[in-house]
């Protein structure tokens, strides 16, 4: 299958394909699929770190179609992992629901990138969504014994079937429905970081594009917080 223009980009910005393998599938829930994978030599040839993603390139007519998705549990040793797809309509959902043991699929590395904060902060601040929950439970993984306030944003009542809680360290989830295309978040959460947020404090973004970008700007411009303290990434765009 070719990848089109966005292949070319990709293969232009040192992006690595692989071709993974499926393992097996497992039902999580109502809206959630995991599938486990073999990794045709990834891990071994990019190393592992917190927040992983790949992006995967799905059969759709004569035109590529490509998303990306977090490694969960990601093993070099066996070279395996898995990966977690909400159902919902759409060709990677579809792909998911149909996928066995023995099937393949083509992925590209490109983009994905975390660093561990060092020092250590005092406390990770992160905001998220059912998008994100695999790389906030990598990311709580990351830092076991740093406490963390998740604002975890829910679309649906079976979002809260599944959220952040990896770690020993104290974590608290404060679970908000979506609202008003993500206002309500952004508005409750620019109000906590105001209040909560110090020099050894670390932030971490990840929900749909524009809630993303509101909050992170809002994180830069008024509160002031210095890049090595912030990441913040889009996870999706909203229609």
């Amino acid at each position: 299958m070719g990848h089109g223009w966005q292949g070319t980009v990709l293969k232009l910005m040192r992006g690595k394909d692989f071709t993974f393998t499926v393992r097996s599938n497992e039902r999580l829930s109502e809206r959630l699929h995991r599938l486990s994978f073999t990794d045709g030599g990834m891990l071994r040839a990019t190393g592992v770190h917190p927040t992983m993603w790949v992006r995967l390139w799905f059969d759709n007519g004569d035109r590529p179609h490509q998303r990306a998705y977090t490694l969960v549990d990601p093993d070099p040793a066996t070279g395996t992992f898995g990966m977690d797809f909400a159902l919902h309509p759409g060709r990677a959902s579809d792909w998911a629901r149909s996928a066995r043991p023995g099937d393949t699929i083509e992925a590209t590395v490109q983009g994905s990138e975390f660093t561990v904060p060092d020092p250590l902060p005092s406390r990770l601040l992160v905001v998220g969504d059912a998008a994100s929950r695999p790389a906030i439970d990598s990311l709580l993984d990351a830092m076991p014994l740093t406490p963390a306030t998740v604002w975890y944003e829910t679309s649906h009542p079976r979002d809260s079937d599944h959220t952040p809680s990896r770690g020993s360290a104290t974590r608290e989830v404060i679970r908000l429905p979506r609202q008003d295309q993500g206002a309500h978040l952004v508005e409750t959460v620019r109000a906590a970081l105001a209040e909560r947020m110090d020099d050894s404090s670390y932030l971490w973004i990840a929900c749909d594009t524009a809630t993303t970008r509101a909050l992170a700007s809002f994180a830069r411009k008024q509160l002031g917080i210095p890049k090595e303290r912030l990441h913040a990434l889009g996870y999706w765009k909203a229609d």
